[in-house]
């Protein structure tokens, strides 16, 4: 008699969980997107997981490169293009592909901004922000995928190789143009570096700095902070999850709670 009260309570107890767990799914189902929440004016959206993917930009976010492309895109610009002023911060973000599309579309002009874009990029410096290596680390400690998702394709990474030679010892995954299907502001290349990594969007977080970027970031549903090296942070407030001044001093517990709002 005494088994058969507890095999009844066992079954009420278990019945009542999976009845509970199955609302939850439903729930997770019909959850409305971080992005969709956010244009409606809600940018404190509680996180309910921990951490499992960190998504970087390259350009203006790890690497401190922004003002040296802001110097071959204006000088281009006002070689083929002086009918579009500030053409060189409309395009920071943007595919290599897509800026020939929409504003250089003369192949001969393709032919010669591409020798003359791999020549500069040979050239260039790619040193880390302060603070973004030892975040890294401790990121990685505590079992944090890291990739990067950037815009450059890879003839550009192979000089971005040559001077950080442990970049694919830093990160688990370098996502490059020819991996995604459309450029930012799409958000496929962000939703394409959560399914490699097998992780729910509320999993991952977005790190960015241009309007093309935060745009693509927030679109993907991700939690996105923005950095203000390209932009004011009055600029950028309004386009992302949370603005970070800089990458020093950042830790997991930090960004956890930050997240988590």
């Amino acid at each position: 008699m005494k088994n058969n009260y507890l095999c009844s309570k066992i079954i009420k107890i278990m019945a009542t969980f999976w009845t509970k767990r199955n609302e939850d799914i439903e729930n997770e189902k019909t959850a409305t997107p971080w992005g969709e929440l956010f244009v409606k004016g809600d940018r404190n959206i509680p996180r309910r997981r921990r951490l499992k993917v960190a998504l970087f930009d390259l350009d203006g976010t790890l690497v401190d490169t922004e003002d040296q492309y802001t110097i071959f895109w204006g000088a281009t610009a006002r070689k083929y293009r002086p009918d579009i002023p500030r053409l060189e911060f409309l395009i920071k973000g943007t595919t290599l592909t897509n800026i020939f599309a929409t504003y250089f579309p003369d192949p001969q002009w393709q032919k010669d901004i591409t020798k003359e874009l791999t020549a500069w990029e040979a050239q260039m410096r790619y040193e880390f922000y302060p603070g973004v290596l030892p975040f890294l680390e401790d990121l990685k400690r505590n079992g944090v995928k890291c990739a990067v998702v950037t815009s450059s394709d890879q003839s550009k990474m192979a000089s971005v190789r040559q001077q950080i030679p442990e970049l694919d010892a830093l990160f688990d995954k370098v996502f490059t143009a020819e991996d995604f299907k459309a450029s930012k502001p799409d958000p496929d290349c962000y939703l394409l570096g959560a399914r490699v990594f097998e992780a729910d969007i509320d999993e991952c977080v977005v790190f960015e700095d241009a309007y093309t970027g935060l745009q693509a970031g927030m679109a993907s549903g991700i939690f996105t902070i923005g950095l203000p090296t390209g932009h004011t942070q009055e600029e950028i407030k309004d386009k992302c999850n949370y603005v970070m001044n800089g990458f020093e001093g950042m830790t997991f517990e930090k960004i956890q709670q930050i997240m988590e709002g």
